[in-house]
């Protein structure tokens, strides 16, 4: 028994999704989280609940978009969809096998899939922003995500580990602490109406009149460390270059840049895979943002392609194309969420109402 793992199940039960006596628990991941599986199996009894798992095994995504023909690729598979729709709660441990094998696929059959669980997601997604249904993402140490993020193994490990505060004797009160010191942000920004981003080769702005900033504490995401909301849709203006390399369904590309109007993508250029960002912006909803958002979490401060932990740096500023969350007031539907990070360490600014509030990666108060 590692207790690591075990302090890192209690903190997914009993802080995460904080699970109660009767409520059912749907664990969704691969077949190499089993040590970690077991744990929250535990846990989850110990809380009087009632938990199902759903494993992935070896190539099962590879085979899928290999051989799936177009009926199969719009099946909405039963088990996800019930769970999604009914159950309490959520995890979702990620912890690949191969991180490539997305990447290899063929994107219009991607595309096809991406639009066949949108109804499943978007009903994830009411629940979830009033936590009817209380869900968590999480990410298990594989030899996969430590190779991708340029590390061992062990090293990788002991990243994911600290970035939870599993090495703190109380890794819950490390995340009340955050929830508290975050408030402080959250409690500024929702008097505010107006937000500028400025810095190199960004300068962008938006309205955040009537929306609502989320205090991003660890209970949806673990590890977290954010703040975020979505602008008014038709409001966002200016231009963008995004530093980091933006990571999605398995492709990667440097330096994208977005020309903004009246809240609509107009123009955009990208290093790499630029036919691939061509076809996401087809899609419905995806080239307006559905998030604008600060990374608070000064614990992580090296970049694995993982949007999980990368958006999260303390220093940065992320925008996601797409789908709203919906607790904070937005309204654009999209089958994508397709965050993009810049880092802002170096010369950035935040304006809110014209007020200069945060600098070179750091808030002012």
């Amino acid at each position: 028994m590692n207790p690591l793992l075990v302090k890192y199940a209690d903190l997914l039960v009993n802080y995460c999704v904080e699970l109660q006596p009767g409520e059912k628990l749907f664990v969704r991941t691969t077949t190499l989280a089993e040590p970690l599986v077991r744990e929250v199996y535990k846990k989850a009894i110990q809380a009087g609940g009632h938990m199902e798992v759903e494993f992935e095994f070896r190539e099962q995504e590879r085979y899928f978009y290999k051989y799936a023909n177009e009926e199969q690729l719009q099946y909405l598979p039963t088990l996800l969809n019930k769970a999604l729709s009914t159950f309490d709660a959520y995890i979702y441990i990620r912890a690949p096998f191969n991180l490539m094998d997305e990447g290899a696929t063929h994107p219009k059959k991607q595309k096809i899939r991406k639009k066949a669980l949108a109804p499943a997601y978007k009903m994830y997604s009411k629940r979830t922003a009033t936590r009817e249904m209380k869900r968590n993402l999480c990410q298990y140490p594989t030899l996969s995500s430590a190779q991708y993020a340029g590390m061992s193994l062990e090293e990788y490990e002991e990243f994911v580990f600290n970035a939870c505060g599993l090495f703190e004797d109380d890794p819950i009160q490390k995340w009340l602490n955050r929830r508290k010191d975050q408030q402080k942000i959250v409690d500024l920004l929702n008097g505010k109406k107006h937000i500028q981003y400025k810095g190199n080769d960004i300068d962008v702005s938006f309205s955040i009149e009537d929306r609502i900033w989320i205090n991003s504490d660890g209970q949806t995401n673990m590890p977290s460390g954010e703040v975020y909301t979505a602008p008014v849709e038709d409001s966002v203006n200016g231009k963008v270059r995004f530093s980091l390399p933006a990571l999605y369904m398995g492709r990667e590309l440097e330096d994208v840049t977005l020309w903004i109007k009246d809240g609509e993508v107009y123009k955009w250029e990208a290093k790499g895979d630029t036919a691939f960002l061509d076809e996401v912006f087809e899609m419905e909803g995806a080239r307006r943002f559905g998030e604008v958002a600060i990374g608070t979490n000064y614990d992580i401060q090296r970049r694995t392609k993982n949007i999980l932990f990368d958006e999260k740096i303390g220093g940065t500023i992320h925008m996601a194309l797409g789908q709203s969350y919906y607790q904070t007031g937005g309204k654009n539907d999209s089958p994508i969420h397709w965050d993009m990070i810049t880092d802002m360490k170096d010369g950035g600014e935040i304006y809110a109402d014209d007020e200069l509030i945060y600098k070179d990666g750091a808030f002012l108060f």
